[in-house]
């Protein structure tokens, strides 16, 4: 038995009728947490609904093994599905800690053939549907001054082929965190982003590659409940990182940030030197782009104080 628990937590886990919302899931629930399961019950392009398996089958499974656990199906696009997922987790468990912003679809596409639809269509599901649910659940977590928020990020947000609307949303995900993370102040309310590495129906293009991915066998190094015990860490109570990006999978942890290089300061900036010309940008790119010595900023301030350093007071 694990060491650290989360026995009296009540967590919700969006999108969690299969894949990795499913490992989410169970594992928390293996640890204590009370879990709510949504599940639209649509398809892997976020279209359609009304199909309660998934989610049930999943509740059904965690109940079998002694925890407890609610279904739920609402839209989390929407501000009223996802204020739902909150109302349920409070009117069945009474209060709520944990929020798992895992649910995604996928629209494959790519310039030229990919239009405005294929960005609107993930950024409502994976940007507009975390939104949602942390909208709702921020006020209870204001309150407890407790909470923990976990939001879906990729590696797919470093660019695959036909991917351009799925990129994008993804690497929302850590301004948001990051912005999150500031305005909280000193409240113990934490978010941070998990970036899996597993293999689920979101990796197909069709529907049948869908279906053949959930009946294969996952017992395999890129089993989605390999990522789980990474996500269950950064929800428990003694993890305080906030704002930070790790990734996860095939026995692998790992932390993904974005940083910054001490770049060229051009002689205009401390002398009387004629302004920075494009032929300055061209002969110093070398250094501009040159990784030794870069930091990472932790917020917009903290960037600033680096980034201007040069200029005298």
């Amino acid at each position: 038995m694990s060491g650290l628990r989360l026995d009296g937590r009540v967590a919700a886990v969006t999108g969690a009728g299969r894949g990795i919302g499913r490992a989410y899931a169970l594992h928390l629930a293996e640890l204590g947490a009370k879990i709510v399961v949504n599940d639209l019950g649509g398809s892997t392009r976020g279209q359609g609904a009304g199909d309660n398996a998934p989610a049930d089958e999943v509740v059904n499974q965690i109940q079998a093994n002694g925890g407890e656990a609610v279904a739920n199906y609402a839209d989390v696009s929407t501000e009223d599905g996802g204020r739902s997922v909150i109302d349920t987790a409070t009117q069945e468990f009474g209060t709520f800690d944990i929020l798992v912003n895992n649910a995604g679809n996928m629209v494959w596409g790519s310039l030229p053939e990919a239009g405005i639809d294929v960005i609107e269509a993930h950024w409502a599901v994976h940007v507009r549907g975390a939104y949602n649910t942390i909208h709702a659940a921020w006020p209870i977590f204001q309150a407890k001054n407790y909470g923990r928020i976990v939001l879906s990020t990729s590696v797919g947000l470093f660019g695959l082929k036909d991917n351009v609307g799925y990129a994008t949303a993804k690497a929302s995900m850590i301004g948001l965190a990051n912005s999150i993370t500031v305005s909280r102040g000193r409240a113990d309310i934490n978010v941070n982003c998990i970036a899996p590495n597993a293999v689920t129906r979101l990796a197909a293009r069709t529907e049948h590659e869908a279906q053949q991915i959930e009946a294969s066998d996952t017992t395999n190094a890129m089993d989605p409940a390999l990522v789980a015990p990474m996500v269950a860490y950064l929800v428990h109570e003694s993890c305080h990182v906030s704002g930070e990006v790790f990734v996860a999978g095939a026995g692998r942890f790992a932390r993904l940030f974005v940083g910054v290089t001490p770049g060229y300061v051009h002689p205009s900036s401390q002398t009387q030197a004629k302004a920075p010309t494009i032929d300055d940008i061209a002969a110093n790119i070398n250094a501009i782009t040159d990784e030794a010595g870069y930091y990472v900023p932790t917020s917009l301030l903290d960037w600033t104080g680096p980034f201007l350093a040069h200029l005298k007071r």
